[in-house]
């Protein structure tokens, strides 16, 4: 009994070094992974040509809708998928020319280059919210008049209050100052997020008011409730990591040799989400008879 309580003993001790050496493989294959440069160009790359594929498919959204309906001219629909190509382009050329973007000098314009898309992301979706606001007020026979002039304040403000951030830090490049930009970053993030929840869940519990016995009817309410579920949880992402990125260097964003983060975050909070609404409102406005479409004047 003895030799078999010892030989158990040893067994256990045994397994019990080999969990550290376990733990430590991991560990530097994480940082293998994360710190060689070819992994790093790869990973990059490989979001160069997500952010590409999004960007085409919503510059040929926009020419579909162009061509059915040429005569309303901008509308918000229209508008909405230009946004998309150009901000998804954007980071497409980011990432491909990712490792140069890192050299550029003064670093200010590093913080440019890679939180203008984001911004451009958030007016994007905001002019979705925008949308549903207008039809659930015009469904209810309220005044829309004040919808679009807050909308455009909201976005100069966010504008305004970044680029001042970004011209203090270039004066004062201190800690404190890139916390800072990056807690209004998750700030704008938050309101975005309770926009959706709050106009795209009045517009969803509208629909549900009405019967759904139609097609076209049922097919509103599902989309309404998948693209605010799926914008709602993409913008909570963000503003939850930029929370991490602002006070954690493990969790910062910024840098090269955080791919596989750099991967994962762009993928959950922008790229996904993007191909997701993208699909979920790939159908085409009617020829004619589309008051729900407004024009951006």
């Amino acid at each position: 009994m003895r030799g078999l309580l010892e030989v158990e003993a040893a067994t256990a001790s045994s397994a019990a070094a080999a969990v550290p050496g376990l733990l430590n493989g991991a560990v530097d294959w994480w940082s293998d992974l994360n710190e060689s440069p070819l992994w790093q160009d790869r990973i990059f790359q490989a979001l160069a040509v997500l952010y590409g594929l999004v960007s085409a498919v919503a510059l040929v959204q926009l020419i579909r809708i162009e061509c059915r309906v040429p005569e309303y001219g901008w509308t918000t629909q229209k508008v909405f998928h230009f946004l998309n190509f150009l901000v998804n382009g954007v980071r497409s050329m980011v990432f491909v020319l990712r490792r140069n973007v890192q050299l550029i000098q003064p670093e200010i314009l590093q913080h440019v280059l890679l939180d203008m898309p984001g911004l451009a992301f958030f007016t994007t979706y905001a002019l979705l919210v925008l949308f549903w606001a207008e039809i659930y007020y015009q469904a209810r026979a309220m005044s829309t008049d004040g919808l679009r002039p807050t909308f455009y304040w909201i976005n100069a403000v966010v504008y305004a209050i970044q680029i001042i951030l970004w011209l203090v830090l270039w004066w004062k490049p201190v800690r404190v100052m890139v916390i800072l930009s990056k807690m209004f970053f998750a700030g704008v993030s938050l309101f975005a997020a309770f926009g959706f929840l709050l106009y795209g869940g009045r517009l969803f519990l509208m629909l549900q008011r009405f019967p759904v016995e139609s097609k076209g009817r049922r097919k509103k309410l599902q989309e309404v409730g998948y693209v605010t579920t799926i914008c709602f949880s993409c913008f909570l992402i963000r503003c939850v990591m930029m929370c991490l990125n602002a006070f954690d260097k493990a969790a910062d964003l910024d840098v090269l040799n955080h791919p596989i983060l750099n991967f994962f975050y762009y993928l959950l909070v922008e790229i996904v989400p993007s191909t997701l609404v993208l699909f979920i409102l790939r159908k085409l406005p009617p020829k004619r008879g589309i008051t729900q479409y407004h024009p951006i004047h």
